[in-house]
C-alpha cells in the first residue's frame, strides 16, 4: 500500500507539472497513472 500511495504521488506531482507548463497529453497521461493506482489503493484496502 505504501508503494501505491508512493507512485500516486508521484504522478500527481508530475500532473501538477505538465498542468503549469501546458503539456496537455502528458498532463491527460498522469491523470490517467493517478486513476489506475487510486482504483489499485481502493481494491487493496477493500482486502
Amino acid at each position: 500500500m505504501i508503494e501505491l500511495t508512493k507512485h500516486y504521488e508521484i504522478a500527481k506531482n508530475n500532473a501538477t507539472l505538465f498542468m503549469e507548463k501546458g503539456q496537455i497529453s502528458a498532463y491527460f497521461n498522469a491523470l490517467l497513472e493517478m486513476n489506475k493506482y487510486k482504483k489499485l489503493m481502493v481494491a487493496v484496502a477493500s482486502n
